[in-house]
């Protein structure tokens, strides 16, 4: 357990900061992990959909900001991101000794009390302001709405930058968050790996069966589409699981080999994992807990060269990375693929080297050396 040395005793003294609780991905799985480490704490976020969520976030204590009674947002959370600054800058945290804040939009804003200390687990800075051109280029924008979002990004920008300079310790999840928290906030950090549920996905034993599997969140940054249109290309089967609002797009462009599973159950989705031939991850992700499940399971992942796999994949020994992050170099890798080539054992051996203990144990040292 996390020393009480050198924290004071009164309760409470420990607030968990999130951006926003309408939908379920690796920073949420981050999230479980704290509320887990920390039972009691309170979880500050924007805007919390419980409709959305799991059920067992019910049990949480979670406030919200005001932007919680704004129109739509919990649908539409992305028309709202020029306000979620003013949000969390406005959240009085009085009382506590140590904030942790789980971000990758603009929840370490908050103001720590006086002579409290701010962790923020970078998940990335902010994508949407520090990538501004490439998320330009991938949902389309009008020129009408480039031109007047430029000037929106320049100021958020200068604000999360500020907002940057306030937080007393970066921890970054991967090398590639790490060498953008020194790039646009020109702050150093410490990398923790993110928590993996290694218990959860355990290799079958059986031999693979013919499909190669990828899914998730399907949103643009993804890119599931070189998947989808890598494997129609080449008639390989592929089963893609999860929901977004990519996947009427994706459903079009896919050939008869390709098939949509929606949001499955945990426990179908292990199957999935366990028997796949490899999982296809094809976006450039800030680390990437899906191909560490993969791995958990006994099986091979075929990766874009970029972001968080290259911490996490082995190239030869646990998949394949392939080098531009196109259809026809996804489609190299894929048509000599052979699954029979890297062994489970392998695969398992190095996603534990991620596990959640290994989490939790990293970052109680860490923040009690930071309190």
């Amino acid at each position: 357990m996390l020393s009480t040395a050198r924290i004071p005793h009164h309760t409470p003294r420990l607030a968990l900061v999130h951006d926003w609780l309408n939908q379920v991905g690796g920073a949420e799985s981050v999230l479980e992990t704290l509320v887990g480490m920390f039972p009691g704490a309170p979880v500050y976020t924007s805007m919390y959909a419980p409709e959305i969520m799991p059920a067992r976030y019910r049990a949480w204590d979670i406030r919200t900001t005001f932007i919680q009674r704004l129109p739509g947002v919990t649908r539409h959370h992305q028309v709202y991101m020029p306000v979620y600054p003013l949000a969390f800058s406005g959240l009085r945290l009085t009382g506590y000794d140590l904030i942790l804040s789980n971000k990758s939009g603009f929840c370490h804003f908050v103001a720590a009390p006086q002579n409290a200390r701010h962790v923020c687990y970078c998940l990335t800075p902010t994508r949407f302001l520090w990538q501004y051109e490439t998320y330009r280029e991938r949902e389309g924008l009008p020129p009408a709405a480039d031109l007047a979002l430029r000037p929106v990004v320049s100021l958020l920008r200068r604000w999360d930058y500020a907002a940057a300079q306030r937080v007393s310790h970066f921890v970054a999840i991967s090398t590639e968050v790490q060498e953008r928290i020194r790039r646009y906030y020109r702050r150093e950090s410490t990398i923790i790996f993110p928590p993996v549920d290694l218990a959860r996905f355990l290799p079958s034993g059986e031999a693979p069966s013919d499909y190669f599997l990828a899914g998730g969140r399907l949103i643009p940054y993804k890119r599931v589409d070189l998947a989808v249109r890598a494997c129609t290309e080449l008639g390989l089967k592929l089963l893609v699981y999860g929901d977004g609002r990519d996947r009427p797009a994706l459903e079009k462009m896919a050939g008869p080999s390709v098939t949509f599973l929606g949001r499955v159950p945990w426990d179908e989705l292990v199957c999935l994992f366990q028997r796949a031939r490899a999982f296809i991850f094809p976006g450039r992700d800030d680390f990437g807990i899906a191909p560490l499940e993969a791995q958990a399971a006994g099986r091979p992942v075929v990766a874009y060269a970029g972001g968080g796999a290259l911490d996490t994949v082995l190239p030869g020994q646990t998949g394949e990375l392939f080098a531009d992050q196109t259809v026809e170099s996804l489609k190299t890798v894929l048509s000599t693929f052979n699954p029979s080539a890297y062994d489970p054992a392998a695969c398992r051996a190095n996603a534990e080297r991620f596990g959640t203990e290994r989490f939790e144990q990293e970052l109680r040292e860490f923040l009690l050396s930071a309190a």
